[in-house]
């Protein structure tokens, strides 16, 4: 996958804080940013671009950081941002809200409204992750995770827990992730966040009253057990507590069914194994089988009707070098 590294080590003492500025605003948005350490700035930043996702790790001294109105005006990529604090603490004003942050909190930001970050001085370092991606990418009703703008969630506990040990875990681990993998892991970011957010805005109402809260649920489910044969409907309401009506009730205000949505995510899954060169030597009646399509002639038949090639073709001209394995 895409990674973008700084690394105070490698920089004379009067580069690394400008150098580190800008890239900390170039992944993330204009920001005015200063700190007391900027003479002699020990810091790290890691990039992750993940798709339309990007997670960013970050080590440094204590500093002030101001998304002003002014800069909103000169550039707003209409971004929200979740932040893992993973050590030290920090407050943030933020959706005319004041925040305390420490390890193991989380909090969504918005580029679009003003911030005002200062990490405490406690610390000699402030470690956190931050991961950026569209408002629009948010499986959510419209403008309802705004609500959610400088609350804090725990890290801790619930859902909460596993966003924070999966960011943990794909932040320490990058290497192991090739480029097939990024807009995979992308969208398990998106779908662990988009949990915890629709779980905090209301966790008592019953899941008819916020259809998209729990559509989001289900995607993720889905996405989990794509490869297992016995996934249907029926057996997707038994593990939500709904019932079927409601289930079909819930997909039709996405504008697609629960069937049809099942096929094109593993018709998607089929894809990417396609061009995936780890599985150059796999089969495509192999492919095929592991992604809920035990007849090769039907997943050809989809296959050719959703992109516009038969699976075979599809591999030769995505693949490097032409390389093709014949079902």
């Amino acid at each position: 996958m895409a990674e973008s590294v700084f690394c105070w080590e490698e920089l004379p003492e009067e580069e690394r804080f400008p150098r580190w500025r800008d890239m900390a605003c170039d992944s993330h948005a204009p920001n005015e940013v200063d700190s007391e350490q900027a003479h002699d700035f020990r810091a790290t930043l890691r990039v992750l671009g993940l798709g339309p996702v990007s997670v960013s790790a970050l080590d440094c001294p204590p500093l002030r950081s101001d998304r002003t109105p002014r800069l909103i005006r000169q550039s707003d990529p209409e971004l929200y941002n979740l932040t893992l604090t993973q050590r030290g603490s920090a407050g943030a004003v933020h959706a005319d809200r004041e925040i305390q942050l420490s390890a193991g909190d989380l909090m969504l930001s918005s580029t679009s409204l003003p911030l005002r970050t200062r990490m405490a001085t406690d610390h000699p370092s402030v470690a956190m992750i931050d991961v950026l991606f569209p408002q629009t990418l948010l499986p959510l009703p419209r403008g309802a995770a705004d609500r959610l703008l400088t609350l804090p969630f725990s890290g801790q506990t619930g859902l909460g827990v596993l966003l924070a040990e999966f960011l943990t875990r794909l932040t320490a681990e990058s290497a192991s992730y090739g480029p097939a993998d990024a807009e995979r892991l992308g969208a398990v970011t998106i779908d662990l966040a988009a949990a915890m957010l629709a779980h905090h805005l209301d966790d008592t109402t019953p899941p008819e009253a916020h259809p998209e809260a729990l559509a989001t649920r289900i995607r993720g489910f889905v996405r989990q057990n794509l490869r297992d044969p016995q996934l249907t409907p029926r057996q997707i309401a038994a593990a939500h507590h709904i019932s079927l009506r409601t289930l079909h009730r819930v997909f039709q205000r996405q504008g697609a069914t629960v069937t049809a949505w099942i096929r094109q995510q593993r018709l998607d899954g089929a894809r990417r194994d396609l061009t995936n060169p780890a599985l150059a030597a796999r089969p495509i009646h192999a492919i095929a089988t592991t992604w809920g399509f035990p007849r090769a002639a039907d997943f050809t038949h989809l296959f050719r009707a959703t992109y516009g090639m038969p699976p075979s073709e599809y591999r030769h001209t995505a693949t490097p070098g032409g390389h093709e394995i014949r079902s």
